[in-house]
Order: structure tokens, then C-alpha cells, then sequence
């Protein structure tokens, strides 16, 4: 497996975040950068909940230089779940029980392998820097204790396959598969990405929930938009959202 063109890669020992690194590191970059922590000591997830790297999991971060506007950078998310779901493939040779949860998740077997957080640093210009934050159990789950309330149940890849793969040999097989999909995004836009993505959505046309705040919405999971927005049908009407935590 070969790593692509125009891609910088640095592995860490140790490192607070690879998000934080992200962000300290990306004005000196000239191109895309794969950043690896082997360790993490403050790892992050969505709304600044912890995310915990129990030994061999894989905790990485993308630094793109994007055009288009900062919408259309947030896109990025659903490049890099196909990306993952991709990478999961290559290295188990299966993909029996993967599928993707919106708007950041992948699951196997019903559980939460993977999470996927965009953080992004903004200018007079616009958009500057996206980070893609990437968590995947390689070998281990946290522990019952360190979940959200609700949260889905977490699953490894070694726990659910009985594969061993290391951070390295992932992030290889995932940085090919990210810029074989960014090369399809920049150059066919959304379209594409948005159906194979909903090719491999999770409870794609059944009833699910979806909570906004202080909102929640019960309906059937109806299709993700151009903009990539969760379509449900509910009681009261369509219902379009941009983001929200999803319950099954």
C-alpha cells in the first residue's frame, strides 16, 4: 500500500492531541499533513467530550488547506467516513457489519468503532486550516465508565475480527483511501461522495431519533441532502438537520 502524493505524515510518541498538534503546527505546512499520536494524554471528541485512547487504538488528524467556503469544508466529514470505512475493509479484508452512522460515526456489528470531530481555524479570508480528528478501537474499547449517557456501545477491530493491526499500518491504508475520495470531492463535488455514503448509511429508511438541543425528532431516515443534512419524515412533515446526536 502506497502512501499519496503531496501527503505529509508525522508520527508522535506522545502528544496531548493530535487536533491540538494540528493546530500548532499547520501555519508552517506547505500541503497536507497526517499527524499520528501513538499516545494521546487529552484526546477530544465532539463538543469537547473526552475521547480515551486505551493502548493500540488509533488517534490521528488531517490538516487540509481547503478552498470553498467553510460548508463546504464540513463535507470533508462524510470523505473522511468513506475513507474509513474503506481503510476498516483493506485491513480486515471484510466489510460484513460496517456502516456508517450521521453525522461522524462508523459502527461494526451495531457498535461504535470509530469517530470522526472537524475542527476548523478561520481568518479575515475565510476558512484557513481544517483538522480532521480521527479515533478508531483498533484493539481495545474504553472502558463503561468513560462513555457519554446513551452512547453506542463501543466495539474494536481486533474484539469483533480477531485482526491485529497497528496505528502505522492503519494510517497507511487510510490516508490512500481519504486521497483517492478528496480527489473524487475537488473534482466531482458532493454528488458522488453523498451517494456512496448513503450506500453504506446505517438504518437508512427506518425510524430513528435525532436530538437538537432541546429538540427531538422521531422519524424515518429519509436520505442526507446536498448539503448534507439528515432528511427525516416524521409525524409533523419532512424535517431537514444539520446536526444533531442520532439514537437507535
Amino acid at each position: 500500500m502506497s502512501w499519496p502524493v503531496g501527503y505529509g505524515k508525522r508520527v508522535l510518541t506522545e502528544v496531548d492531541s493530535t487536533l491540538d498538534e494540528a493546530a500548532r503546527i499547520a501555519p508552517e505546512l506547505m500541503g497536507p499533513e497526517w499527524i499520528l499520536g501513538l499516545k494521546q494524554t487529552k484526546g477530544r471528541g465532539r463538543r469537547g467530550r473526552d475521547w480515551k485512547d486505551p493502548s493500540g487504538n488509533f488517534a490521528g488528524t488531517l490538516v487540509l488547506r481547503p478552498n470553498g467556503t467553510p460548508a463546504e469544508a464540513a463535507l470533508r466529514s462524510f470523505v473522511a467516513a468513506l475513507a474509513l470505512y474503506d481503510a476498516i475493509e483493506a485491513v480486515t479484508g471484510r466489510s460484513e457489519g460496517l456502516a456508517l452512522k450521521w453525522p461522524n460515526d462508523v459502527l461494526l456489528n451495531g457498535g461504535k468503532l470509530a469517530g470522526i470531530l472537524l475542527e476548523s481555524v478561520g481568518g479575515a479570508q475565510g476558512l484557513k486550516h481544517l483538522f480532521i480528528g480521527i479515533g478508531v478501537n483498533l484493539v481495545e474499547t474504553p472502558m463503561k465508565e468513560w462513555l457519554e449517557p446513551q452512547a453506542v456501545w463501543p466495539v474494536s477491530v481486533h474484539g469483533e475480527t480477531g485482526v491485529q493491526v497497528t496505528p502505522e499500518a492503519f494510517l497507511d491504508a487510510l490516508a490512500e483511501a481519504y486521497a483517492r475520495y478528496e480527489l473524487q470531492f475537488t473534482t466531482l463535488g458532493f454528488e458522488p461522495i453523498r451517494v456512496a455514503w448513503l450506500a453504506r448509511a446505517a438504518r437508512l429508511g427506518e425510524v430513528i431519533t435525532a436530538r437538537a438541543g432541546q429538540q427531538e425528532y422521531e422519524g424515518t431516515f429519509e436520505t442526507v441532502d446536498s448539503e448534507g443534512n439528515l432528511v427525516l419524515n416524521t409525524a409533523k412533515g419532512r424535517v431537514s438537520i444539520a446536526a444533531a446526536d442520532i439514537f437507535f
